[in-house]
């Protein structure tokens, strides 16, 4: 299935859910990143059950430093 993560295009297997797309598309710690699917945050509690459908729109956020 082909979703959208932070506006490009990704080919995932079916029923996948957010903690399973971010081990196939990230290769850093989730520690301080937000995730929003259909522009709905979803709690880091729920990211290993929700699963995400074709076509899905998925923002993912990184908390940073600064002054």
């Amino acid at each position: 299935m082909e979703v959208t993560i932070n506006n490009q295009n990704y080919l995932l297997n079916e029923a996948c859910s957010i903690e399973q797309m971010l081990a196939a598309v990230l290769s850093t710690e989730t520690n301080g990143l937000a995730i929003a699917v259909n522009q709905t945050i979803i709690p880091k509690s729920d990211w290993a059950t929700h699963v995400l459908n074709p076509a899905d729109q998925v923002i993912l956020i990184k908390a940073t430093q600064g002054g």
